[in-house]
């Protein structure tokens, strides 16, 4: 969110009309003693006053606060970006380390009755859907030029497409609403606003609203730039090639390779983004430049959560929070492109994090690893990131910790208000590249548009990982290919849909989440692989997430559980 934005909202405080919890529809407290409420501003007000209605559009890429520990000063967006504990760790990429609410979730325990952190995405996407729903049925109510208007339902169509997405790939059978506002006078016992569509109707529906949306949406933000975090042509085209890209995928079998792979081409041909050039780590430091397509932007002054404390090592006083795992570590190639595995590899198991893919070094901190002009010491006995460290209560389970995100320029110590203002990146012209290369691979096998989308992303200057080996059947280019995507987009929220959309995640989150345990004698390290996480288990329902028992509840029981729960 930039300057100018926080500064709009913080003027101007707009509350959704008789907003709606879920499915169903709360009252507003009209009569509540007859006093008009001097923190809101009325429907009459917003639809007379462009500059309100606009606030309030602009209010749509937020959503409410749900519960604990969902956002820190400002509004959570529409991922878990900034927030304590990441996607990441209800995946084979990190744990979360004290928990906070993602245990249950690696453990298989996730039920319907405790959804852990993953319990508020159905509340709000459809409280969400309803606000964007009131906006679109009265825009053309509001006074102002036909280009402005035609901009913002643009935005609409595409906050509101954005949020179907994070419903259908959560639980996939969702209820579509199309564009009705429901009202406390309506009938709200009615099946209809209960039925779950198939998930090849839900897809066709929002790839629908994103064409219409990217017609009417300008190619550039304001003055040529997107710095305002604001949808564009190219974020509604993306979000388009990621949702076909699912549809086409084993879980939802729902769209074809061929149309995933023509989307994500489109947004190439659009010949506005490039991967950035400036070193793989400042991608996420760095506020602004080519390879974003859309981003959440954050401003300094503006509390929200510190990446740099929340997940920092023990010894800077920091929180230890998401930690890798050496399942992850171990998927890093070396930089001859072999696999650690693999018969001939360069790895040495006696300096295992020499030579390694130089986005690892980007990504994770391990031991040996200089950090803010010290070096990071997690083994024993006497290391100072080890449990023999200072603040040893966030000494890492695993062994490692995160510096992907991580900006060292910002302070770990009273961070407040200062740290944690790195723009979370929900589209980037790098996972376009391997979106293409995956959907063509399936459509055609490897032709050389797919040699060439990979290899642009692993020979992009800082990473200068080996070009792909000619003549890669099908199935090998199909291994590389998810292994580039584990590596490029560790973090950034894609693994978790990943494994279940490939219909792997019965392999990969019952492996065991495991650390590392580093001795050392004088100057001699040992290295021993130890269980970071005990129980890790899923079974074959959580390739969906359970709709929230509360929301059953409310629709007597009319909406439709996910199989399994």
């Amino acid at each position: 969110m930039n300057t100018k934005m926080i500064k709009q909202i913080k003027n101007i405080l707009i509350t959704a009309v008789c907003g709606a919890c879920g499915l169903v529809v709360v009252a507003c407290q009209d009569n509540f003693l007859d006093v008009v409420p001097t923190d809101r501003v009325s429907d009459a007000s917003i639809l007379s006053d462009s500059v309100l209605f606009e606030a309030y559009v602009i209010n749509r890429y937020m959503g409410t606060r749900l519960t604990d520990k969902e956002a820190e000063g400002t509004l959570p967006g529409f991922g878990r970006g900034f927030e304590y504990a990441m996607w990441s760790s209800l995946t084979d990429e990190s744990i979360y380390n004290n928990d906070d609410n993602t245990w249950v979730i690696q453990r298989g325990q996730l039920a319907p009755e405790n959804t852990g952190i993953a319990g508020t995405l159905w509340g709000r996407s459809y409280r969400s859907i309803r606000e964007i729903n009131y906006a679109l049925a009265n825009v053309d109510k509001v006074p102002m030029s036909q280009g402005k208007k035609d901009r913002l339902k643009g935005e609409l169509q595409f906050l509101r497409a954005f949020r179907y997405h994070d419903l259908i790939r959560n639980y996939g059978k969702v209820v579509l609403l199309g564009d009705k506002v429901y009202e406390l006078g309506d009938d709200l016992t009615s099946q209809d606003l209960f039925n779950r569509s198939e998930i090849k109707s839900g897809i066709e529906y929002v790839v629908a609203q994103l064409d219409e949306a990217s017609a009417l949406l300008p190619r550039d933000n304001d003055n040529g730039s997107w710095k305002l975090g604001r949808a564009t042509k190219g974020a509604a085209m993306a979000l388009k090639a990621r949702l076909l890209l699912y549809g086409a995928s084993p879980l939802y079998n729902a769209a074809t390779w061929a149309q995933a792979a023509a989307a994500s081409k489109a947004v190439m041909d659009l010949n506005k983004y490039s991967l950035y050039t400036g070193g793989y780590g400042k991608i996420f430091t760095v506020t602004d430049h080519s390879e974003i397509i859309f981003g959440r932007l954050y401003a300094q002054g503006a509390r929200h959560v510190c990446l740099e404390i929340a997940n920092g090592p023990n010894s800077y006083n920091a929180w230890g929070g998401n930690v890798p795992v050496q399942n992850l570590v171990n998927d890093y190639e070396m930089m001859d492109g072999t696999k650690i595995t693999e018969t001939g590899t360069s790895y040495n198991p006696q300096d295992p994090y020499k030579g390694r893919d130089p986005r690892f070094y980007e990504t994770i901190l391990y031991n040996g690893a200089t950090y803010r002009g010290s070096t990071i010491q997690t083994f024993t006995p006497g290391g100072k990131d080890s449990k023999d460290g200072p603040s040893n209560w966030n000494t890492s389970k695993t062994g490692y910790y995160l510096k992907k995100f991580m900006n060292d320029a910002l302070p770990i110590d009273n961070p407040w208000d200062i740290a944690g203002t790195q723009t979370w990146i929900y589209f980037r012209y790098a996972e376009i590249l391997l979106n293409y290369a995956e959907a063509q691979n399936e459509a055609v096998g490897p032709d050389a548009s797919v040699y060439a989308a990979i290899n642009a992303v692993r020979q992009r200057p800082g990473v200068m990982m080996p070009v792909l080996k000619a003549g890669l059947t099908q199935a090998q280019m199909r291994t590389k290919i998810r292994n580039e995507r584990r590596i490029e987009l560790a973090f950034e929220e894609h693994r978790f849909y990943d494994v279940r959309r490939w219909k792997i995640a019965n392999e990969t989150e019952n492996a065991p989440a495991n650390g590392i345990e580093i001795g050392k004698s004088g100057t001699a390290f040992t290295y021993k692989v130890k269980e970071a996480l005990t129980g890790k288990a899923f079974t074959e329902k959580q390739y969906w997430l359970p709709i929230p028992r509360a929301e059953i509840q409310a629709s007597n029981n009319k909406l439709e559980q996910n199989p399994g729960y």
